[in-house]
């Protein structure tokens, strides 16, 4: 086997299908069915159970692509190495973003690096927080932005952005005259709430145990505003980061501190130990230097 036959494999497990797959790689179908069954031979074991739709990976698929994502990733790092061994201006980075925190914070931040190294190849991919975690330490991602607390043990931590979640309610709300309110006040209410890849949710509902209550979740998304939009529908109330609460206002909706104060805190995080290129090291330069970016959105 060859790192290319474990690159194409590794696209089939991450699309769950050869047809995806095939798109996204540039090349036909029968190509890339032939080559998963002569790795299959090879290994002599099945790796992926085909049917019309999903082409759901064995267990032994799944061990395949653990070890493929390990030798991609360091394939990377060596290309890395050898770049900034010959001090050009290029390379690249993988970059692994949460779909909010990208479109919040980050286009003035890319842009300006743009400008300042236009041959460098910036590869976003966005992800449910705590997948971008799981990804970076798996070799993915070459840095990530992810929602604090983070083992510090495994990665390597640098704080950006630190505000205040604030709950949403709608305007007809029995607590919208109020300033603030305190968890245990919300035992009874229906929250709208992130699904489970995303790092919020995990984070609100571990406050809500402490302050005595499991959450009464009525509905789960991946996307703010129709959340905001479910609230100001009477469909429930939600917790977000004062941000996205700030571009979500309108007149349905009131904006209220929560007290003592849940606070949202973004880092940008690298694997500990592991090779971070002379981009992936010039851009979070950049990052910890131009912080007013991020609070200028």
């Amino acid at each position: 086997m060859d790192i290319r036959q474990l690159n194409y494999f590794l696209e089939v497990g991450r699309k769950k299908s050869i047809t995806k797959a095939a798109d996204s790689l540039h090349i036909s179908q029968p190509a890339l069915s032939k080559m998963i069954k002569g790795l299959e031979v090879e290994i002599g074991l099945p790796l992926i159970i085909r049917s019309n739709k999903l082409n759901e990976i064995t267990d032994a698929g799944l061990v395949v692509m653990e070890y493929a994502q390990k030798m991609s990733a360091l394939m990377d790092e060596m290309n890395s190495t050898l770049n900034d061994m010959t001090n050009l201006k290029r390379g690249k980075i993988h970059i692994g973003l949460p779909p909010i925190i990208g479109s919040l914070f980050f286009p003035k931040v890319i842009s300006k690096f743009h400008h300042q190294f236009p041959n460098v190849e910036i590869n976003i991919t966005e992800y449910g927080g705590a997948r971008v975690v799981k990804s970076v330490e798996e070799g993915e991602f070459e840095l990530g932005v992810a929602v604090l607390p983070i083992d510090e043990k495994e990665f390597d931590v640098y704080p950006i952005v630190e505000e205040e979640m604030k709950l949403l309610v709608p305007v007809n709300h029995r607590y919208s005259e109020r300033d603030s309110v305190e968890l245990i006040e919300l035992k009874e209410e229906e929250f709208i709430f992130y699904n489970e890849e995303f790092s919020l949710h995990g984070i609100m509902r571990n406050e809500f145990i402490l302050a005595g209550f499991e959450p009464n979740i009525l509905f789960k998304s991946s996307q703010w505003d129709f959340m905001t939009e479910m609230v100001s529908a009477n469909l429930g109330v939600t917790i977000l980061p004062e941000t996205i609460s700030q571009k979500a206002a309108n007149k349905e909706l009131k904006i209220i501190a929560l007290n003592p104060p849940v606070l949202w805190k973004l880092a940008v995080i690298t694997k500990k130990g592991r090779y971070l290129s002379f981009a992936g090291r010039k851009f979070i330069d950049l990052i910890l230097n131009e912080k007013q970016f991020f609070y200028d959105n």
